[in-house]
């Protein structure tokens, strides 16, 4: 503090010191003009006859003369500057020679100046051009907060444009109903969490729910992402963090929202920082300061959203800070069939469309993936000049985003084209057989995306929590199928199972090393689920070993053991119906595509897997 106070008097000071010289220079400029005259040449001349100048300086534009004594209260007299040979020459004729100087002050001020505005004008506008393509904003504001207010007019989102969220919204209306009347809300002496964390996988409409809250409430909403608050700079980060919070209490009652917030609440770590590390910490500290630092008594509110809560500091989920988490999860069949409700009133569509059987087929889809499915249904309905959306459009944009693009052009010799029909086939026979396996949809072998050269669609009836043992089996046994018709028309194998042999892999490594579903292992969890809503794509991580060598050993040759035991399986059950599997194979190959009636009609005749496995034991 006393730092603060001498270097607030030494500014001021300066202040001082700069006056007195000022107003010692205009005392002498008004001394000066106050005691010189100024006249013609001509009378310059008779001054100097008449003898009353006793001394002479001569300038560059300026003769200036001390008189013996005062003239009129002048000590001394200026006249400009002039050729001695011109003024006589007009002395001749009788005329007073007065003289002028062309004043050239402006113009060599000018030639200063002009040079240093060009310069700083090119220095700003090549700044400015880089410092936006760096992504840093104005110099003056690196420091300030890049939050958005939206105000209830700018959001247009109110808790009826969200479908199925409908426990989450039970969370948030003591939120809203706080924040329109603060007074009435905590006169049992409750107070309002003064953080909430929405938790949930990408794309189940955190954000949308977050906007709606503001909508219902009618409040200031600041809203900004995680990484928008650091920079490259040092600092810069917790300046806006300390920004934001003065924008929320000027505009209180209001809300905060932070959109991914492990972007900017990643836990720290012990020991040194380095780089941006230090800076994110910095950011970090500086949040956690201000969440502890305001009373929600003045009706601020702090949102966030994340789908990595795991990797959230602890500090930032203790209470008095985010008190309240809420999960907003993928929806189920009722709530799918809500958002493909509100997301279809914006299009039009036809009779046909049943949106019951269209959220049968999207189980695992979130709210963005419900969205973009109805826009791409509306889409081929646009392209192909369509009065309405039809069922079959929905059942093509579903194709599309599970399966890729559609390519038609893509050719494939007959001999490839007969092997990867078979395949199909085996995969969809085998699911067929089995007990308790999804329901095929459709079977086709038309090129998909970037290396599908044929898919098999199987759509379940319902959701699904918990899965048995003898599920995960069928499953592996199912995806299996492709190459155990192969193995058993051709006699080879081929690359087309690459995909499905990393499927069956991964699920017999979770069942032996997560689900303890090993005879020989037991009941005990080798590995664990790492991240619940962002799953690392295979071989990203790297594996933490949790037990000794013989024990991987064990773990390898189980996985082995029911990866082959599926494989056998397939195989028996596709020799079982070994005519089943050509005629269907040779339909496949003459449409190119086979819908769910055709294949219930062609498995007519079908031999069930527990006959077979019956027959087997006998």
């Amino acid at each position: 503090m006393k730092k603060l106070e001498d270097r607030q008097f030494q500014f001021h000071l300066w202040y001082v010191i700069a006056a007195i010289l000022l107003l010692l220079l205009f005392q002498e400029w008004w001394h000066a003009s106050q005691t010189t005259e100024v006249v013609s040449f001509t009378r310059f001349q008779q001054y100097l006859e008449e003898g009353r100048i006793n001394r002479v300086v001569v300038g560059d534009q300026y003769i200036v003369g001390y008189f013996d004594e005062p003239v009129d209260g002048k000590v001394r007299v200026a006249t400009p500057r002039l050729d001695p040979a011109v003024a006589e020459r007009f002395a001749r004729y009788g005329v007073e020679v007065t003289g002028t100087v062309q004043t050239t002050w402006i113009r060599e001020l000018l030639s200063w100046v002009v040079p240093i505005i060009l310069f700083f004008a090119i220095w700003a506008f090549v700044f400015r051009r880089l410092v936006e393509r760096q992504g840093m904003g104005g110099l003056m504001s690196i420091g300030r907060s890049k939050a958005k207010v939206y105000m209830e007019k700018n959001t247009g989102v109110t808790f009826a444009d969200v479908a199925d969220v409908e426990e989450a919204k039970q969370e948030l209306q003591e939120i809203v109903e706080f924040l329109k009347n603060p007074q009435e809300y905590g006169r049992l002496g409750a107070r309002i969490p003064k953080g909430v964390l929405l938790v949930g996988p990408p794309g189940t409409g955190k954000t949308l729910l977050a906007r709606a809250i503001a909508g219902e409430a009618g409040v200031p909403f600041f809203s900004i992402t995680g990484s928008e608050f650091v920079e490259m700079f040092v600092g810069v980060g917790a300046a806006r963090v300390r920004d934001l919070f003065e924008q929320a209490r000027k505009h209180a009652p209001c809300i905060i929202f932070i959109d991914e917030l492990d972007a900017l609440g990643r836990a720290r770590i012990a020991g040194p920082a380095l780089g941006g590390n230090e800076e994110r910490e910095q950011t970090l500290n500086q949040l956690l300061a201000e969440m502890d630092g305001f009373d929600p008594r003045d009706g601020i509110v702090v949102l966030a959203a994340t789908n990595r809560p795991e990797i959230l500091d602890p500090a930032l989920l203790r209470a008095g800070r985010f008190d309240r988490q809420v999960l907003v999860d993928k929806p189920d069949k009722r709530g799918r069939r809500q958002i493909l409700e509100l997301h279809a009133r914006r299009i039009r569509l036809a009779p046909d469309v049943d949106l019951e059987k269209v959220a049968a087929m999207t189980t695992g889809f979130s709210g963005a993936d419900l969205a973009n499915l109805v826009n791409e249904a509306a889409l081929l309905a646009t392209r192909r000049k369509a009065e309405a959306v039809t069922m079959e459009d929905f059942t093509r944009a579903l194709e599309r985003i599970v399966a890729g693009l559609e390519k038609k052009s893509r050719v494939i010799n007959p001999r490839e084209r007969e092997v990867v029909a078979y395949h199909e086939m085996g995969h969809a026979l085998v699911a067929m057989a089995l007990p308790g396996s999804e329901p095929v949809h459709k079977v086709s072998i038309v090129p998909r995306g970037i290396g599908a050269l044929g898919y098999t669609i199987q759509r379940p009836t319902e959701d699904r929590y918990l899965m048995t043992r003898e599920e995960l089996l069928n499953k592996i046994t199912v995806l299996l199928g492709g190459r155990a018709a192969e193995k058993l028309v051709f006699g080879h194998l081929s690359t087309g199972a690459a995909d499905d042999l990393v499927k069956a892999t991964d699920i017999a490594r979770a069942m032996v090393t997560r689900y303890g579903m090993d005879e020989r292992l037991g009941f005990v969890a080798y590995d664990v689920e790492r991240a619940p809503f962002l799953q690392p794509a295979a071989g990203s991580l790297p594996a933490e070993r949790r037990y000794s060598e013989e024990t991987a050993r064990e773990i390898d040759e189980a996985v082995r053991r029911l990866v082959h035991r599926a494989f056998e399986r397939a195989l028996a059950i596709l020799k079982a119906n070994r005519e089943l599997l050509e005629r269907s194979a040779r339909r496949l190959l003459e449409q190119e595509t086979l819908e769910e009636e055709e294949l219930r009609e062609l498995a007519r005749g079908l031999v069930p897997a527990a006959r077979i496995e019956a027959a087997a034991a006998e």
